[in-house]
C-alpha cells in the first residue's frame, strides 16, 4: 500500500494553493522596507469586510493600479486617478479605501521627512514577549502595541487604519509572529524575526 502524505500543519486549514502559499511563504515573515509595509497597510484596508484571499487573487492588480505601491508616485495621485481606480475592475472599487490609501501614501512621506520612517515607525511596537497559542481563534485582534502604532499612523494622516486593522498588518509582516504553536514554519519565522536585530528597540 502506498502511504500518503500527510500535510503539514498549518495555522488554518485551507485547500486553496495560493492561500496555502501565502502562510507557508509570506505570512509573519519580517518585512522591513517602507514600501512593502505601505502596501500591505493598504491591503488590508483594502481587505476589510471581504475575504482575504479575495485580496489575495487581486494583488497583482492592485499593485499595477497603485504603482507598485511606491509612496512618491502614489502621493502624486488626484481626482482623475480616484477616478481611474474607481473604473478598474481588477481591484475593490471603494472611494474611501481608495483615497485611504493615496493618504496612507502622502502619510509614509510625512513620516520619512519627520526623520521617522514607515519601517522604524512599524517595528519600535514590536511586543517584547509574543507566545505562541494553540489555534488561531485564541489570537487577539488587537494589542496595546497595535492600538498605539494605529494612533501614530493616524497622527501622520494615514486612514483605514484601526487597532484591528493595525494588527492583521503587523501579523502579516513578522513584526509579531502569530503562528501557531505547532505551525510547521513557526520556529522558521521566528529565526528571520530574531535576526532583525537593528529593527529591535
Amino acid at each position: 500500500m502506498v502511504k500518503v502524505a500527510s500535510e503539514p500543519v498549518r495555522c488554518w486549514t485551507s485547500k486553496d494553493p495560493v492561500y496555502n502559499a501565502y502562510h507557508d511563504t509570506e505570512w509573519g515573515r519580517p518585512v522591513t522596507d517602507e514600501r512593502g509595509l505601505l502596501e500591505r497597510l493598504c491591503l488590508e484596508g483594502f481587505q476589510s469586510g471581504l475575504s482575504w484571499l479575495t485580496i489575495l487573487r487581486k494583488r497583482d492588480n492592485f499593485r499595477k493600479a497603485f504603482a507598485g505601491f511606491d509612496a512618491d508616485r502614489v502621493a502624486r495621485f488626484g481626482e482623475r486617478d480616484v477616478q481611474r481606480l474607481l473604473q478598474d475592475a481588477g481591484i475593490v472599487r471603494h472611494r474611501g479605501k481608495i483615497e485611504a490609501a493615496i493618504a496612507n501614501a502622502r502619510g509614509s512621506l510625512a513620516l520619512r521627512e519627520a526623520g521617522t520612517p514607515l519601517p522604524e515607525v512599524v517595528w519600535k511596537h514590536r511586543p517584547k514577549r509574543n507566545k505562541a497559542v494553540k489555534s488561531i481563534y485564541d489570537l487577539p485582534t488587537t494589542t496595546p502595541e497595535s492600538d498605539a502604532l494605529s494612533k501614530e499612523l493616524k497622527r501622520a494622516g494615514f486612514r483605514f487604519v484601526g487597532p484591528t486593522t493595525v494588527y492583521a498588518s503587523m501579523q502579516a509582516c513578522g513584526v509579531v509572529n502569530d503562528h501557531i504553536a505547532r505551525c510547521f514554519v513557526r520556529a522558521e519565522v521566528q529565526r528571520e524575526i530574531d535576526a532583525l536585530t537593528h529593527m529591535v528597540r
